[in-house]
C-alpha cells in the first residue's frame, strides 16, 4: 500500500509539473487555459500577433464556447469581474480575426462595422446563453457593477490608445 501511494504522489505530482504557469484551472468545464496558452503564444509585450491568433482560431472558438455556456452570475465576484475582463478581450481578438481580408487584419478596429454600428456596438458576444456587443460588457456589466477602476486598465478594444493585452487570461484569485 505504502509503494501504491507513493506511485500516486508522483503521478500527481509530474501532473501539476506539466501545467503552464499561470494556467487556470478553475474546474474541468473551465476553458480559460485555452484562451491562456495562445496569450502566452501571440501576445508579447502587448502586441496582439493576429495572424498567429488567426491559426489558431479554432482554439479561440473553444474558449468562446465556453463562455457562451457558462452563466457568469454563479461566480464570486471577483471570478465573475476577471471572467468578463477576459470575454471582452477574447472577443475583440474574434471581432479581429472575423474581418481578415485577404489573409490580413484590418488596418484599424475602427474600419470595422458601418457609419451607423461602430465595431463595439456589434452583437455578437455570447455569454450564458445570452447575446451582447462589447459596449454592453464594458459599459452596462463592468463599469456599473463591479464600480472598479481597474477597467480601465484590462480592457483592450484592439487599439493603440487602448491599455496593452496582457498575455496571460486574468483570475479572480490574482486579480489584486
Amino acid at each position: 500500500m505504502k509503494h501504491f501511494a507513493q506511485v500516486a504522489l508522483i503521478i500527481s505530482l509530474s501532473f501539476l509539473i506539466t501545467i503552464p504557469a499561470g494556467t487556470v484551472m478553475a474546474g474541468n468545464d473551465d476553458k480559460t487555459y485555452v484562451y491562456g496558452e495562445l496569450l502566452r503564444q501571440y501576445v508579447k509585450d502587448g502586441r496582439v500577433d493576429y495572424a498567429g491568433f488567426k491559426e489558431k482560431e479554432v482554439q479561440l472558438d473553444t474558449y468562446l464556447d465556453y463562455l457562451a455556456k457558462t452563466n457568469p452570475a454563479q461566480m464570486e465576484e471577483k471570478d465573475r469581474f476577471a471572467f468578463y475582463v477576459n470575454a471582452y478581450n477574447a472577443y475583440t481578438i474574434k471581432l479581429i480575426l472575423k474581418n481578415f481580408d485577404n489573409g490580413q487584419p484590418p488596418g484599424s478596429i475602427k474600419d470595422i462595422g458601418s457609419f451607423f454600428s461602430k465595431p463595439w456596438s456589434i452583437k455578437f458576444v455570447k455569454i450564458g446563453g445570452e447575446i451582447y456587443t462589447l459596449d454592453n460588457i464594458e459599459h452596462d456589466i463592468l463599469r456599473p457593477v463591479f464600480k472598479d477602476a481597474r477597467v480601465h486598465f484590462a480592457v483592450n478594444c484592439a487599439s493603440k490608445s487602448c491599455p496593452p493585452l496582457i498575455s496571460t487570461p486574468y483570475s479572480g484569485t490574482i486579480l489584486d
